[in-house]
């Protein structure tokens, strides 16, 4: 796609974003001429912006898998179930560690090189590669850990803001790892692209997270008091797999967590008019519904006791939507907290820290 037509394409979609939002609220308890009601509708639009930043400056949606291949994988995946496609991870042996700062905290850039052991029908997608961890860390003995995965365009400095790293680790004593996904921060050059518009890549990229996350836990593991593990956004599937498959971890929280990944960036094609409908088709098949059951939080249990998970929702979600809030915590059970607000806007909320800092106290 050529610039000029990509820019009329930009402005169209920013011209509708405040009338967009505006219908996502309607029928709703919400008043435009309230001050609460002014809040919400800024974040549904903040959500609208951000969702059309990203999916009009990333290339124009593809397919670069076998589409042919599809029910094989299908097959191969479903006969090993959800559990048996995720081997366990091998050791997280570093390759090299630098210091970095963010602001005025200091912090550890552990490289190490992970082969996430994938199926066989996903080898294409399996090559082994250097991935990241972000530490911060106290000296001496044992502390209560977070291990927090970002979400979608994520896994920058960012995320110290996002996750208000500072005040976790300066106030609650916690020492953190966050581990960078597929395709994200300084992996952001790197193969492999995740996440993208092609089904097979979304699977393999989500599980190779999920290995990921999975090593960083075993390697925090022995120097903890306490885990806690904790997603937001596209890592919620990520953290609720992890949770599902290890059983060192004490508490387990997911943040606007999405569902059905390659069916939600279907759900925001709709942004580059008709060259996208093929390929929205084509996510919203039952073939790629069938892939994509092995990465759907639902499938697992967290193997941690009720009043230990926590899911935070967003009311006026605009990303990943409310249904999947609601799903995950008929699963679950546990806690379930509605910021009544957007995706970005919870983001922001005071309550949903006091929520989070709640959480986090309980668990040491």
């Amino acid at each position: 796609m050529d610039l000029r037509r990509r820019g009329a394409l930009i402005a169209r979609e920013l011209g509708s974003v405040l009338p967009r939002s505006a219908r996502a609220l309607a029928g709703e308890n919400w008043s435009p001429t309230s001050g609460s009601g002014l809040r919400r509708l800024g974040e549904v639009a903040l959500d609208e912006l951000v969702l059309t930043g990203m999916t009009l400056t990333a290339p124009p949606p593809t397919v670069h898998s076998d589409l042919g291949a599809y029910p094989h994988i299908a097959a191969e995946l479903g006969a090993l179930g959800t559990a048996g496609c995720y081997r366990d991870p091998e050791p997280l042996r570093s390759t090299g560690t630098r210091l970095r700062n963010a602001g005025r905290l200091t912090f550890e850039q552990i490289r190490y090189v992970h082969d996430p052991r994938l199926p066989e029908a996903l080898a294409a997608f399996g090559a082994p590669a250097t991935a990241v961890v972000n530490v911060l860390r106290h000296p001496g003995g044992a502390r209560p850990w977070l291990v927090w995965v970002h979400g979608a365009g994520q896994g920058n400095l960012s995320d110290f803001a996002v996750a208000r790293v500072r005040r976790l680790h300066r106030d609650l004593g916690y020492n953190i790892a966050m581990p960078i996904q597929p395709g994200h921060g300084v992996r952001r050059r790197w193969a492999p692209t995740y996440p993208d518009t092609d089904p097979i890549a979304n699977v393999a990229g989500m599980m190779r997270a999920v290995s990921e996350t999975r090593a960083v836990l075993r390697w925090v593991a022995p120097q903890a008091r306490t885990v806690a593990l904790s997603g937001l956004s596209l890592g919620s599937g990520v953290a609720a797999l992890a949770a599902g498959l290890e059983d060192g971890i004490d508490g387990v929280a997911v943040y606007t967590p999405i569902r059905g990944l390659n069916q939600m960036i279907a759900a925001h094609l709709h942004r580059w008019g008709g060259v996208a409908d093929d390929v929205g088709a084509l996510l919203n098949s039952a073939e790629v519904e069938a892939l994509t059951a092995v990465i759907d939080p639902c499938s697992m249990t967290p193997r941690v006791s009720p009043e230990r998970r926590l899911v935070v929702g967003a009311w006026s979600d605009r990303m990943a939507f409310r249904d999947p809030a609601l799903a995950l915590h008929e699963r679950w059970g546990g806690r379930l907290y509605w910021h009544d607000g957007s995706h970005v806007g919870h983001l922001m909320s005071p309550r949903v820290q006091v929520v989070t800092e709640e959480f986090l106290t309980g668990l040491q």
